[in-house]
């Protein structure tokens, strides 16, 4: 027995022995492979093994089979460079089965003799870098179940399939298992590439991204039903998602991203019981919902992200049990989050930010696996939940920016040790920090909160800390300069908008570097100097050091950090700079200095500047002849607010990419250039308001015109209005007043449909406003003054009735507010905020922002005749309605009364007659009216509203009568009525009181005297409580009084005609007005008037001008 072991186990010996033998590297299988590595021009060191001494099966990538011939070829990921060619020993090797040379640098073009390898299986040459046309040959590798040839463009890949196309690639690798395309161009119509792979019918795989496919998927495509993975990302589909892919029983993964997908997705595809991953991202004008999920599902990714789907996310979608990763950022979903997101145990990535979620947010505590929690931009109220975080010991990142979440912050938030970056920025939450924070944390955003007390100096332990916001709250606290620098690794830095003084005197640069440094936002810090550290701090990219106390000079090694794009030294008192700025070394994009003191020359202008705003400062002298050639990339320029003089300089013009020129309130005079019309094809602001300039408006603004914005109120402009103006058909605001521009109504502007804004005052403008075949002209126009001209002739219909704006339903003009503004550039946060001055109430008000829900009519102190259109009637979102200084004449028209906005109305100095129509009590908003020197007559309407205006609203009416006048209205005239068609509910209030108070009072008082007495007494106080809170006033009697007041009242009686003279001079200079005290709710919808308007004397009335100011 023991023989016959002994014999097994050397059987066995000998037998390993010969496989050993036998699978040893052949030598011209070595010969060839050192020869093919001999080509490279480099490796990376990983091919240090390849060499004579050892078994070339033993390499590193190479396998052999029995005989010690190679059949597999792994060389992927070695940072080869070098060329294959045809004759590279490398396709004598005929035996392979397997070829990988992915991830290399082949740079060359692509060889043809891969059909040497008649047994290769699995070839990949996926970003390999090799270029052009892929060869016909990789058509006859019939054995081929493999094959990847995806290229990026960013590897340095480009390869094409024109000749073959794909049909002839493809026609008889018919066992094909696995095909990857990516990035190949292959540029095929839907039918072309679908009918090609239809033959595929053992394809499982399939990923043909970013290959220039178009057109609708075919029909033909439904019969690869073996498909488990289909990739067809980055193509140019542009139709709808067909049904079929439902149907495919073995689908696990469905990525169509970018793809143009139109349509509404189908239901069916989210219910395949087999798929595992879903993308559709970034398809704009794909639409869908969520129905249910079915209980099955085995969806782990679902990622929607930039799609058209909205509606609601069911609760049902607690069934995805599985579910890791889901993305539905920037969709249009709505209503709250469900609480069966707790069901998500799996969880690890959630998206949900950019949408229109609302309610509460929901609890996490049951998916112990996130990382990532993104629920920013939404609607979310409430408080986050304090109890669940501790358990989220995976946690990453939180953001949860832009909602409307409020209540404390919880300190168990802070705990989670794993956390790094924390957003919680533009909320309402308040009260102060606590808890120790993650010493992984590396970023920290708390800004545009109500965060109050002491500021936390804990966070200055937190020494990983990059980025730290804490602007825009209201901590307070004295902060030194030794504690910031503790932060060593930090590269941005934002304490701007607290109650913060940061003293930085004791700023070292060479203690106080942060090596890392890019943005630094101190503004409104009490900053009383330039904090010493910036001069030494390369990278600095971003500096705001806005509203502080610093004054002096700006320091000209400010100019010197290379690094510096942005500079923002603005409110601040500084008066000069530093010595002349000879070379500006720094790189500044944007430089604001705005509202400081600055005098003396404008400097020299960063050459690559494109925002720069030098406005409100003292600088006094001419500009530069040469000022337009340091403005080459400049988009934004404003010199406004100073005391330059002289003419524009031609050399502005020069500035070809300007998009905003401000140089209004100055001293410039002489003639507009002509070339700033031409500049109009990128200007979109230009405002020379308030100088001194002359000349006329050149009429030649380009067909391509996009002025949005034109303002040269307070002028010596003369002419007329340039007809190539109607050119500029985004013109929104056109400002002309105060000028001495002449000729009639300009009618030739009236197809720029986009006009919102039009002041024609005190100008030389006559005729009609009558647009003949006048449709449609200036559906959006919202402000109309064209006061102190003389314009004649009767208001039309038809001319009044296009101002659709004016007429707009409540909740379409009020829904949203917004304010007319300029985009200076889509990608960043900086715009022009236009501005205009009105009269309002005999008062002028600057509009700093211009409300699209704002909306006023002023055409006094003209010769408008005829009574009032009835179009005006339906002007329901108008404010501001003044007819006054005219010859209107006939009754004050009911139709006033629907204008339920209105709260001011002047129709004074006309021809109106007959009453007050009691319509205008339904005004509850209107705080100024002035009806003087007409020729009305008749009792006053008795309301709550006109009896809280003074005589001279009423005054120069000899017929009318009753409060507030003096004059009391005759015994036979009747008390007024209530409109029919609405209800008088302070007469009914009125009417109930005094029913109920007769039957409770009456009675008794017949009988008991001293009851009457008490009774007297008392409802006099009870008066003089409730009756002010219905808008009447009540004063007790007082029987000495009375007698005084009558005695007094005699003795003036003489001296009535003095008085009134005198009263009429004073009016010509001062009259009463009262503050504009509406608000809109909180719901934005609706306005809300204070009754209790506080009135003042004005000073003497003068034109209306327009300004215009910038807002970051």
């Amino acid at each position: 027995m023991r023989i016959s072991l002994f014999s097994w186990l050397i059987a066995v010996f000998f037998g390993i022995g010969v496989v050993l033998v036998s699978g040893q590297c052949q030598s011209d299988q070595r010969q060839l492979l050192l020869k093919f590595k001999r080509s490279f021009n480099y490796t990376s060191g990983k091919l240090v093994n390849w060499n004579q001494t050892t078994d070339c099966c033993s390499w590193d990538g190479v396998k052999c089979e029995a005989g010690g011939r190679v059949i597999g070829l792994d060389l992927s990921n070695r940072l080869i460079s070098g060329a294959i060619h045809n004759s590279s020993s490398l396709f004598r090797l005929q035996h392979l089965q397997r070829l990988n040379l992915a991830y290399n640098r082949f740079i060359f073009a692509f060889p043809s003799e891969f059909d040497k390898f008649a047994n290769l299986s699995y070839l990949n040459l996926s970003n390999a870098g090799l270029k052009g046309q892929i060869p016909a040959e990789i058509s006859r590798m019939t054995r081929l179940v493999t094959l990847d040839l995806s290229a990026s463009f960013y590897l340095g890949g480009s390869l094409k399939l024109e000749k073959p196309n794909l049909e002839m690639l493809v026609r008889n690798l018919t066992r094909l298992r696995f095909l990857h395309l990516d990035g190949v161009n292959i540029s095929a119509r839907g039918n072309e590439w679908c009918q090609a792979l239809s033959s595929l019918t053992n394809l499982q795989e399939l990923s043909m991204s970013n290959c220039y496919l178009s057109g609708s998927i075919d029909s033909s495509f439904s019969k690869l039903r073996s498909l488990s993975v289909i990739r067809l990302d980055s193509n140019k589909f542009s139709a709808p998602l067909p049904k079929f892919f439902a149907e495919f029983r073995n689908l696990t993964s469905l990525r169509l991203s970018s793809t143009n997908l139109t349509g509404r997705f189908p239901e069916e595809i989210l219910h395949a019981t087999t798929l595992q991953t879903l993308d559709l991202s970034n398809n704009k004008l794909l639409k869908g919902s969520f129905q249910n999920f079915p209980l099955n599902a085995s969806l782990q990714t679902l990622v929607l992200s930039d799609t058209n789907f909205e509606g609601q996310v069911p609760e049902s979608i607690g069934n995805l049990g599985q579910l890791t990763r889901i993305e539905l950022a920037h969709c249009n979903f709505s209503g709250p989050i469900p609480q069966s997101m707790l069901k998500l145990t799996q969880l690890v990535y959630l998206d949900f930010s950019w949408n229109k979620f609302s309610g509460p947010m929901p609890s996490f505590s049951s998916s112990r696996n996130l990382t990532q929690l993104n629920l920013a931009y939404n609607q979310l109220n409430g408080t986050i939940p304090s109890t669940e975080w501790s358990g989220l010991s995976k946690l990453v990142s939180v953001d949860l920016r832009n909602n409307k979440l409020s209540g404390t912050i919880p300190p168990t938030l802070f705990g989670i040790p794993s956390l790094q970056k924390i957003f919680l920025s533009q909320n309402q939450f308040n009260g102060s920090l606590h808890g120790k924070a993650s010493l992984l944390l590396d970023t920290l955003d708390l800004s545009s909160n109500k965060l109050q007390g002491q500021f936390p100096m804990s966070v200055f332990e937190l020494q990983g800390l990059k980025i730290l916001r804490l602007s825009s709250n209201n901590f307070s606290g004295f902060i030194q300069w030794t504690d910031i620098q503790k932060l060593r690794n930090l590269s941005s830095l934002d304490l701007s908008y607290n109650n913060l003084s940061i003293d930085a005197s004791a700023t070292n640069s060479a203690l106080s570097s942060f090596p890392n440094i890019t943005t630094l936002k101190l503004a409104s810090c009490n900053l009383a100097k330039f904090p010493g550290f910036l001069k030494t701090q390369p990278r600095l990219n971003h500096l705001d050091l806005s509203k502080n106390q610093i004054s002096g000079e700006i320091p000209n090694w400010i100019w010197e950090i290379k690094s510096l794009a942005y500079l923002n030294l603005s409110q601040n008192f500084l008066i000069k700079f530093d010595g002349p700025l000879q070379s500006v070394t720094s790189s500044l994009i944007v430089v604001d200095l705005h509202g400081n003191q600055l005098q003396g020359q404008i400097p020299s202008l960063p050459p690559y500047a494109t925002y720069l705003d030098y406005s409100n400062n003292n600088f006094s002298s001419v500009l530069p002849p040469d000022i337009g050639d340091f403005l080459q990339y400049a988009y934004f320029f404003s010199l406004s607010g100073n005391n330059f003089h002289g003419s524009i300089p031609e050399s502005i013009c020069n500035s070809s990419y300007l998009q905003v020129l401000d140089l209004s309130n100055n001293y410039l005079s002489g003639p507009i250039p002509q070339c700033l019309n031409q500049m109009s094809v990128s200007l979109g602001v230009l405002n020379l308001r308030r100088n001194n300039l002359s000349g006329i408006i050149s009429d030649k603004f380009p067909e391509n015109c996009r002025l949005q914005t034109l303002d040269l109120n307070r002028n010596r402009v003369e002419g007329m209005v340039p007809r190539s103006l109607d050119n500029c058909k985004m013109l929104e605001v056109l400002d002309i007043g105060n000028n001495q521009i002449s000729g009639t109504f300009p009618c030739h502007l009236k197809n720029i449909a986009k006009l919102r804004v039009l002041v024609l005052r005190y100008n030389k403008f006559n005729g009609n406003i009558h647009c003949p075949g006048n449709n449609s002209a200036w559906p959006m126009l919202q402000i109309v003054d064209l006061a102190s001209n003389n314009f004649s002739g009767k208001l039309h219909q038809t001319c009044l009735a296009t101002w659709e704006a004016i007429q707009a339903v409540e909740d379409e003009a009020q829904s949203e507010l917004k304010h007319l503004q300029f985009k200076v550039l889509q990608l960043n946060p900086y715009y022009y905020q236009d501005a205009i001055t009105v009269t309002i109430k005999g008062l002028e008000l600057e509009l700093v922002k211009i409300l699209t829900v704002f909306t006023s009519i002023d055409i006094s102190c003209n010769n408008f005749e005829g009574p009032m259109p009835e179009v005006i009637g339906t002007f329901n979102a108008l404010y501001v309605l003044n007819f006054s200084h005219n010859a209107f004449a006939g009754a004050i028209p009911s139709f006033l009364g629907n204008l339920r906005q209105l709260e001011s109305l002047d129709l004074s100095s006309n021809i109106f007659e007959g009453e007050i129509p009691l319509q205008l009590v339904n005004l509850n908003f209107l705080s100024f009216l002035n009806v003087s020197n007409n020729k009305l007559e008749g009792r006053i309407p008795q309301s709550t509203q006109l009896q809280t205006f003074s005589e001279a609203s009423f005054e120069n009416n000899r017929g009318l009568c009753g409060p507030p006048l003096i004059v009391q209205c005759p015994n036979s005239v009747a008390a007024d009525t209530v409109p029919e068609d609405g209800f008088d509910w302070q007469f009914i209030f009125i009417g109930v009181g005094f029913g109920v108070g007769s039957a409770a009072f009456i009675v008794p008082l017949i009988f008991w005297k001293r009851a009457s007495k008490w009774v007297d007494d008392n409802v006099d106080k009870i008066l003089v409580v409730i009756l002010p809170k219905v808008g009447l006033i009540y004063t007790c009697p007082d029987d000495g009084k009375v007698e005084a007041d009558e005695n007094l009242a005699e003795d003036n009686t003489g001296n009535d005609g003095e008085e009134v003279e005198s009263e009429e001079k004073d009016e010509e200079f001062r009259g009463r007005y009262c503050v504009f005290c509406s608000k809109l709710d909180k719901t934005r919808k609706k306005a809300i008037h204070d009754l209790s308007c506080t009135c003042y004397d004005s000073p003497s009335l003068s034109p209306s001008s327009s300004t215009s100011s910038f807002s970051p």
